[in-house]
């Protein structure tokens, strides 16, 4: 079993409109609602993969049980903590004439101490049936900026392998906690160090914790800096189309590939593979396998010098 992690979980609401104009009204042609965060992203990936995955976090209020209904109908399992607090919204406004998204996303619920405590009941539960465990997003109002590096050190104290997706002071202290993967986009990675070029940047992220890094570097691909080696993968071809959820696809590509116990260029292979068949996707944050299997075998991920 794979878990994930959401602790600011989000009823995503999609717009698409013909094109988007400032200071104007638009006639909305399509919407779509989705179960989200950045973990529910994750895992409805891997439950499409074939994995057995479990979502843990909050929800709560008439959009949490939205949220929990449209969970119901993916391959993955609801372990969510229900708290008082209703789930935020992410709003989504796609235009169809340029193809470019505009995204607006409310704050989180305030979540109380006990409703803390019960999640890391929860947690400390499901740990023991865990292969790897993903913690992914932001923090909602009410939980301590350190959350993460506390998760790290009950994942690392059972044995389960933990990768790190998040961003600001949580991904600077979850890194110090020593999370197995941490992977930070190349904005995350320059703000995390102070360094803009990314080998740098990720061997600074390396020195300060974490044991492997992958940097997602947008059309470049992905970046990886390990104790044993440096690897970059491009995407098979220059693509236009959605990048929403592309980042989380690459960390569903990731765990799999780790629980599978496959080496590091093919962790990275079927990494961008998966996000880049997530960009070409017509539905946002969605993937088609057929275009998956079709583009995995023409990633050519590039080895270079042992990291330090």
């Amino acid at each position: 079993m794979i878990l994930t992690v959401t602790l600011n979980t989000a009823l995503d609401l999609t717009y698409r409109v013909p094109a988007l104009t400032p200071h104007a009204s638009h006639r909305v042609t399509h919407v779509l609602e989705r179960p989200g965060g950045k973990g529910v992203n994750v895992a409805r990936v891997l439950g499409a993969l074939g994995h057995d995955t479990v979502v843990t976090g909050f929800a709560g209020g008439p959009n949490g049980a939205v949220l929990r209904t449209l969970l119901a109908r993916c391959p993955v399992r609801d372990a969510l903590v229900p708290i008082g607090g209703n789930t935020r919204r992410t709003l989504a406004v796609v235009d169809d004439t340029t193809g470019d998204t505009t995204q607006l996303n409310e704050p989180g619920p305030t979540v109380t101490p006990e409703e803390w405590s019960a999640f890391l009941h929860r947690y400390g539960e499901l740990l023991p049936a865990a292969e790897a465990v993903a913690l992914c997003g932001s923090l909602p109002p009410g939980i301590h900026v350190g959350a993460y590096a506390e998760l790290i050190r009950t994942a690392r104290g059972a044995g389960v392998p933990v990768l790190l997706d998040t961003s600001g002071e949580p991904l600077r202290r979850g890194i110090a906690a020593r999370p197995d993967i941490v992977k930070p986009n190349a904005e995350e990675l320059a703000q995390l160090t102070g360094a803009r070029e990314p080998e740098r940047a990720a061997r600074d992220a390396r020195r300060r914790g974490a044991h492997a890094v992958v940097a997602s570097l947008g059309a470049d691909g992905l970046l990886a800096v390990t104790a044993s080696g440096l690897w970059q993968a491009p995407p098979p071809a220059t693509v236009k189309g959605n990048p929403t959820g592309a980042g989380d696809s690459a960390v569903a590509g990731l765990l799999s590939a780790l629980v599978d116990r496959l080496p590091w260029p093919d962790r990275l292979s079927r990494a961008v593979a998966l996000s880049t068949a997530t960009v070409l996707s017509p539905t946002a944050g969605e993937f088609e396998r057929e275009t998956y299997e079709r583009l995995l075998p023409q990633v050519a991920v590039q080895t270079q010098a042992p990291a330090a």
